[in-house]
């Protein structure tokens, strides 16, 4: 904690993950610059996290990302930490927390495209693996986006591992919006 000066609140070690892998190809040293990225063990916890590290605990900068079906939890949080009243989406923007449109997996797999995250489960040798759960009677039919969702979340560790692998292979400009927001707002 002593050489840390910003927090990132993340919901789990996916996010983290994907978090460090895009700062990693920015060339942008999170411990050099005091940016400590922490895993939460889910949303819900946010509570608790902004009091140990926000105004009322360490008083350091904080920043975060977070699922859109966990907004209202985020911004119920920083309000009772003092960090603003009536916070909207845009306030939580200025607060330096920023909203994946369903999860990071899905704006991942948004900013990539389905054929490209293909290619990814193809070279991880889980290609086999995923055209199965695509068969299973519940999937079938369905976007392959969504197929791929799952498929991530379905393995033990896939998600941690893939997110990494997703994040790692975006290009500059295909980095989704609010995981740029959050690199910029860490950058400076």
């Amino acid at each position: 904690m002593i050489d840390t000066r910003t927090v990132v609140l993340v919901e789990g070690t996916s996010d983290k993950s994907a978090v460090e892998a895009l700062a990693e190809r920015r060339g942008l040293d999170l411990e050099k610059e005091g940016v400590r990225v922490e895993a939460m063990g889910g949303a819900t916890n946010i509570g608790a996290y902004v009091a140990r590290f926000g105004p009322a605990g360490h008083g350091l900068r904080l920043a975060g990302l977070c699922d859109a079906g966990e907004e209202g939890d985020y911004r119920k949080a920083l309000e009772r930490a003092g960090l603003g009243s009536g916070l909207d989406r845009g306030g939580l923007e200025a607060l330096g927390f920023y909203v994946c449109v369903a999860d990071l997996e899905d704006e991942l797999i948004r900013a990539l495209g389905t054929d490209g995250v293909e290619r990814i489960v193809e070279a991880e040798g889980e290609l086999g693996s995923f055209r199965t759960l695509q068969k299973q009677p519940v999937w079938r039919g369905r976007a392959t986006h969504d197929q791929l969702r799952r498929f991530m979340g379905a393995g033990s560790g896939r998600k941690i591992r893939y997110s990494r692998l997703l994040a790692a292979a975006l290009d500059p400009g295909q980095v989704p919006r609010p995981l740029e927001l959050l690199l910029a707002r860490l950058a400076s």
